[in-house]
C-alpha cells in the first residue's frame, strides 16, 4: 500500500494539483484582504458608513449587555439571530474578483494556446531548440574540417 501510495504522489497531476491547492490558498487570502481592506471600506464610505459588515438586520433578541450595538462580530458572537446583508455583499465582491481573474487568466492562456496552434499549421513557429550533444557534435566537426 505504502508503494501504491508513492506511486499516486509522484505522478505530476497530483504534484501540480497540490501546488495549485496552495498557491489558490495564498491567492485567496490576498483577495480577501483586498476586498476587505481595500475595496469594501471604499465602497461602505460611498454608501454612508465605514464598515460594510455593519449593514445587517437583527431578527431576535439581543442580550441586555449588547443593546444598542452595532458591532456584527460581537452580535454574532452572543447568538443573535441576524441578517448580515453587509458581509454577504463583502464575500460576493470577493468571489467576482477570484471569478473575473480566474476568467481572465484562462482567456489569455486560450489566446495564447489558440496563436501557437496558428503557428504550428503556417509553419511560422520558431524551430525547435537543438539538443545540446549535437551542437557539440557539430562544432567539433567544423573545427575538424578547419584543420584539414
Amino acid at each position: 500500500m505504502l508503494k501504491e501510495f508513492k506511486a499516486f504522489i509522484a505522478r505530476g497531476n497530483v504534484l501540480d494539483l497540490a501546488v495549485a491547492v496552495i498557491i489558490g490558498a495564498a491567492f485567496g487570502k490576498i483577495v480577501t484582504s483586498l476586498t476587505e481592506d481595500i475595496l469594501m471600506p471604499v465602497i461602505g464610505r460611498i454608501f454612508g458608513g465605514l464598515d460594510f459588515s455593519s449593514y445587517f438586520l437583527v431578527l431576535g433578541e439581543v442580550p441586555a449587555n449588547l443593546q444598542g450595538s452595532s458591532d456584527y462580530e460581537a452580535l454574532k458572537k452572543a447568538g443573535v439571530p441576524l441578517l448580515g446583508y453587509g458581509q454577504f455583499v463583502t464575500v460576493a465582491v470577493n468571489f467576482l474578483i477570484i471569478a473575473f481573474i480566474i476568467f481572465m487568466l484562462v482567456r489569455t492562456v486560450n489566446k495564447l494556446a489558440t496563436t501557437m496552434e496558428q503557428e504550428k499549421k503556417e509553419g511560422t513557429a520558431e524551430p525547435a531548440a537543438e539538443p545540446a550533444d549535437v551542437a557539440l557534435l557539430r562544432e567539433i566537426r567544423d573545427e575538424l574540417r578547419k584543420r584539414d
